[in-house]
């Protein structure tokens, strides 16, 4: 059966976005783009891990059609998110043409699988993570969740940040990414959005360790219309955050760390501020791995 088309603006209307919808827009253009790197079938059963929102959830609903079906899982309070909270989009989509084709569930992956293996329940044609390594606590998390995947899925399929930018202009959102983490390897818990950061390199070493294979990899540029590169800079840039840095980590030598990796993000922002660029955000990472039978 041939794959279904993806209509960017029909997708993004039914969000609950009603303000900025350029972004929304833009953010369903950039989603697309990688759910199409993973082949997914129409009629397929998939397991998306970290919807959040549901902004990958409605394509991803869209691209099995009517005989497939989106179990879309989050561990995040139902009252986590703003402007919107994810209940509200949540049910927002669930109230619209893709709800019957999506069951939200809040839990952790982990435990979900190992729920869905005692209860003897088949196997899902594909578990996807779409932007939601980086959500994690830790690498062991990362790696414990996709051992449970690799036994509930007979494909895995991974997008998260590259930690590369073909635009030099997305430079500042790299090392925005890896100031916040230096940051945020000194909290016990943390509420960012960059709790863990991970390469591709570290990620498929960890696929490798549960037993997935990589059969396919590939860079992708975001849009233009992707604005995450430029949020993340603007909360490193606040003065707050450094105050913050400097409040947290007690050791001077880490510390230094954490305050030149600023340092090197606000010189990068004074190269692209004198060539009258705009900050973009970094290259994304599309993997797809088998899993063991």
């Amino acid at each position: 059966m041939s794959a279904i088309a993806l209509d960017a603006r029909e997708i993004a209307s039914l969000s609950l976005q009603t303000t900025h919808t350029e972004i929304q827009l833009g953010s369903t253009e950039h989603r697309i783009r990688l759910v199409s790197e993973w082949d997914i079938a129409p009629g397929s059963r998939v397991l998306e891990v970290g919807c959040g929102q549901g902004d990958t959830t409605a394509i991803l609903a869209t691209a099995v059609g009517p005989a497939g079906h989106v179990t879309a899982l989050d561990p995040a309070s139902l009252d986590y998110g703003a402007p919107f909270t994810l209940g509200q989009a949540q049910a927002h989509l669930s109230s619209g043409p893709l709800g019957p084709r999506i069951t939200w569930v809040q839990t952790d992956p982990i435990s979900f699988a190992r729920a869905a293996e005692e209860a003897a329940e088949p196997k899902y044609d594909v578990a996807v993570m779409a932007l939601s390594l980086w959500y994690f606590s830790s690498p062991a998390q990362v790696r414990e969740t996709l051992r449970a995947l690799a036994g509930r899925a007979r494909r895995v399929c991974i997008a998260e940040y590259a930690l590369s930018a073909t635009d030099p202009a997305a430079v500042p959102h790299v090392l925005a990414a890896l100031t916040q983490s230096a940051l945020e390897a000194h909290k016990p818990t943390s509420t960012t959005n960059v709790r863990t950061v991970l390469s591709p390199v570290r990620i498929k070493a960890l696929a490798a360790e549960v037993g997935l294979e990589l059969v396919k990899e590939e860079i992708v540029v975001p849009v233009r219309g992707m604005f995450d590169g430029l949020w993340e800079t603007n909360e490193v840039k606040k003065k707050s955050f450094e105050e913050e840095i400097v409040q947290t980590i007690a050791d001077e030598k880490q510390r230094s760390v954490a305050l030149a990796l600023r340092d090197a993000m606000e010189a990068s922002l004074k190269q692209i501020k004198d060539k009258d660029l705009k900050i973009l955000t970094m290259d994304i990472w599309v993997g797809s791995f088998t899993a063991p039978e």
